[in-house]
């Protein structure tokens, strides 16, 4: 999906054209992507990834920070090889605020005190950050220093930021989905219902609501009637109500440019965010 951000910004802002540098950008996000992926199994001690074993669950934790360590210089090399400086410093920011993010959130975590602000930050920083610069290295591949840059920047902030919302609302689906419900209270992560239902709790629901995320996360019973008092409380309801604020957002962006294949399959990369069942 980041490689598709890439190509498919680059081609739409250049008329279809495409450059060795914004092959060489799709690359380096595949991987310090996959460097990230690889560290943060290592951190959450997760034996799986996408169905298969994780680096630390077959070679320990220290072959794993290694293999990560490995992809990310390999990535940064093949930028800094190539005299690509500029698309090389828009990685970095967004590998600098994907750890930000991450510390803000475990900071956070500890005392259950995220507002609705705070938590925007958290997932800008931790989702919306690399899809943002995949599309901002896709136009600054073929156009340097042009304004499309930072609007494409903006684009893929905004769809990061609804993306990271449909993850969000998984947790309180059923089992159509796929996907177990309840892990993100399970892990005490505050997401966007479970805030907007707290923020507007009363004071004996709001104690309820700690006590049981605080202290009884483990009690599965427990959790299924958090899952059902922010269904019924109108949390998940905000929350794709906030989503699609930023997909609308996103589409007006690509409003700005005329049309082509590469915006219509945009569009439906916008679509498919909000839309996906997994």
């Amino acid at each position: 999906m980041r490689p598709m951000f890439v190509f498919l910004v680059a081609k739409m802002v250049a008329n279809g054209e495409v450059s060795e540098r914004t092959y060489r950008g799709a690359s380096v996000i595949e991987l310090i992507h996959t460097a990230t992926l690889v560290h943060d199994d290592v951190v959450d001690d997760s034996n799986r990834r996408r169905g298969f074993f994780s680096i630390n669950a077959l070679w320990k934790n220290k072959i794993a920070v290694l293999v990560g360590d490995y992809l990310l210089s390999k990535g940064l090399l093949l930028s800094i090889d190539n005299n690509d400086f500029d698309l090389l410093k828009i990685i970095s920011i967004a590998v600098r605020e994907m750890s930000e993010g991450e510390l803000l959130q475990i900071e956070k975590a500890r005392k259950l005190d995220i507002t609705e602000e705070v938590y925007y930050e958290i997932i800008r920083q931790k989702t919306a950050t690399l899809i943002a610069a995949c599309c901002s290295l896709g136009a600054a591949s073929v156009k340097p220093d042009s304004q499309d840059i930072e609007k494409m920047r903006r684009f893929g902030e905004l769809i990061g930021m609804a993306f990271q919302i449909k993850d969000d609302l998984f947790d309180y689906g059923d089992e159509k989905i796929g996907k177990p419900t309840g892990i993100d209270i399970k892990e005490q992560k505050m997401t966007l219902p479970l805030i907007y239902v707290l923020n507007n709790a009363s004071q004996k629901d709001k104690n309820w609501l700690i006590n049981s995320i605080k202290n009884h996360n483990k009690d599965k019973k427990r959790v299924k009637e958090v899952i059902t008092f922010v269904k019924e409380n109108n949390g998940l309801e905000y929350a794709v109500e906030r989503m699609k604020a930023f997909q609308a957002e996103a589409l007006n962006i690509l409003e700005t440019y005329p049309e082509s294949t590469y915006k219509s399959s945009l569009e439906l990369m916008v679509n498919y965010v909000i839309e996906r069942k997994k």
